[in-house]
């Protein structure tokens, strides 16, 4: 699903995760234009209560080339914050054992296979399209829904460009660690492993067919939804992101409401211990009735957006 780029797909990193994956990709049309614009309002919001700031950036996980330079306030944040948030601690891609661990948890054990477990139709889907990526099946036969479906979308915007080592939240991590900034994440590995792994067998057909269903018209929708993320329209990258979102109710409350809660409370305790810290998470969280930054309102904060 569209949401998931901005967030989950962080899991598909090249050498481990593309974090959760995903999500939860931009720039303003650049067609004609050499660069992007980087002045003016961007997706970094600062959140403010008893004179104490936190800013909060919504990220794209796999980003190109060409989406380079960011926006001026992502710097402005990063210069005025001591410590850098996101949503697994900095350096999770580089652990080989949770390589490992991750294709254990999405791939079926001897004796059982993909085909066994999906319906007809959707194992038609899943063949069409290894047939028109020249993707063999023999190398999916074993795979559960939910690891395939993050292959399949990172592949896909792999042939885009798009790739995870070029996403804002490995941008950040490589800068923080030259400039010896300290980092921290607001969930572990482990978690986002068990969140994919402890997904009922029809949600993760869903999130499957609705990764297929995406592809068709996924070069699009990549290029509309980095411009929406670039000028830090949260109404209508929102729009973008959860268009389907109520066909798929119990995916939405798992992978984006229920963190989304959790995550108030560490970020409510850096604001209180007056932190100056800038917090990064897929754009996905940030935006809508249970995002980030009305949830933060609803504990007193009062929210700007940066650049305005």
């Amino acid at each position: 699903m569209a949401w998931m780029l901005d967030d989950d797909l962080h899991m598909m990193r090249p050498t481990v995760f593309a974090g959760l994956a995903a999500f939860f990709i931009v720039a303003l049309n650049l067609a004609a234009a050499d660069k992007p614009k980087t002045s003016g309002p961007s997706s970094v919001w600062a959140a403010e209560k008893d004179g104490h700031t936190i800013y909060l950036a919504g990220t794209i996980h796999l980003l190109r080339e060409k989406d380079y330079p960011l926006p001026d306030v992502f710097e402005q944040a990063y210069k005025d914050s001591s410590k850098l948030i996101f949503e697994l601690p900095p350096n999770s891609e580089g652990n080989g054992e949770i390589v490992l661990r991750m294709r254990k948890l999405g791939t079926y054990p001897e004796g059982a296979q993909l085909a066994d477990q999906l319906s007809a139709d959707t194992l038609k889907r899943v063949q069409e399209w290894s047939d028109k990526n020249d993707y063999p099946m023999s190398a999916i036969t074993r795979y559960r829904p939910w690891f395939l479906s993050l292959t399949i979308a990172a592949i896909e915007y792999q042939a885009l460009g798009a790739e995870s080592g070029r996403g804002l939240d490995a941008w950040f991590e490589k800068r923080a660690a030259a400039d010896k900034n300290p980092g921290a994440g607001l969930e572990t590995v482990e978690y986002q492993l068990t969140l994919f792994a402890s997904l009922p067998d029809k949600m993760q057909e869903q999130l499957l067919l609705q990764t297929l269903s995406e592809t068709a018209t996924m070069k699009k929708d990549y290029e509309d939804m980095i411009a929406s993320w670039r000028g830090g329209d949260m109404e209508k990258l929102q729009e973008f992101l959860y268009r389907d979102a109520d066909k798929f109710p119990e995916l939405m409350q798992e992978f984006l409401v229920k963190r989304n809660i959790t995550w108030v409370a560490p970020l409510m305790n850096y604001l209180e211990k007056g932190e100056r810290v800038m917090v990064l998470v897929g754009a996905g969280h940030l935006g809508g009735k249970t995002g980030l930054l009305e949830l933060l309102k609803a504990q007193g904060c009062s929210i700007r957006q940066l650049g305005k």
